[in-house]
């Protein structure tokens, strides 16, 4: 979760003699399933795809992401470039400490376009509980990719790799025996 805030309107205070804010609006947003839902279910299209979004795409994202509610209207407009900027380091970040080696990532993966429904299609294949709709969606994509990557078979060597292994095995045994065969 992220809390964004919008700062009022600046005012000088005369006792103080500083500039001072009054009116900051503070709210929460939550890059998640549901949020993806949300903005789907309003533009039609999946903000997944690659692509540049409109002004009014973006902002409709951060309105969808949005958790606190009776947020005052006009507020969005008044965002900050540090606020559209913290915005786009939560929605990018890893919220994970899972890691994918080479070996994984190897495999091709689909030029399927990725949607929320198809989202929530992998939780229910891998049994994820429907909770997880509102964790960071980094971190639920990790959840689906390892589900995936444990529920596939074994890829089987092929006889080259088969003999490269076992060339590699005989050797280290034969060292570690110190014997010549």
């Amino acid at each position: 979760m992220l809390t964004i805030t919008v700062l009022g309107k600046e005012y000088f205070d005369d006792s103080k003699n500083e500039f001072l804010t009054r009116g900051d609006v503070v709210f929460e947003l939550e890059h998640s399933l549901v949020s993806l839902s949300k903005w789907e279910s309003i533009f039609e299209k999946p903000f997944l795809a690659m692509g540049e979004k409109t002004t009014e795409e973006v902002l409709g994202y951060i309105e969808a992401m949005v958790l606190t509610p009776n947020i005052p209207p006009g507020v969005f407009s008044k965002l900050s470039d540090k606020n559209y900027e913290e915005i786009q380091q939560y929605i990018d970040a890893k919220r994970s400490a899972t890691w994918f080696s080479e070996f994984d990532t190897k495999k091709g993966r689909s030029p399927e376009i990725i949607t929320s429904e198809l989202i929530y299609y992998w939780m229910v294949a891998f049994n994820i509980p429907f909770e997880c709709q509102h964790w960071h969606l980094n971190r639920l994509l990790n959840l689906v990719r390892i589900c995936e990557i444990k529920n596939s078979k074994p890829k089987k060597m092929s006889k080259a790799e088969l003999v490269a292994r076992n060339r590699e095995i005989n050797e280290r045994r034969l060292k570690e025996l110190g014997t010549s065969g």
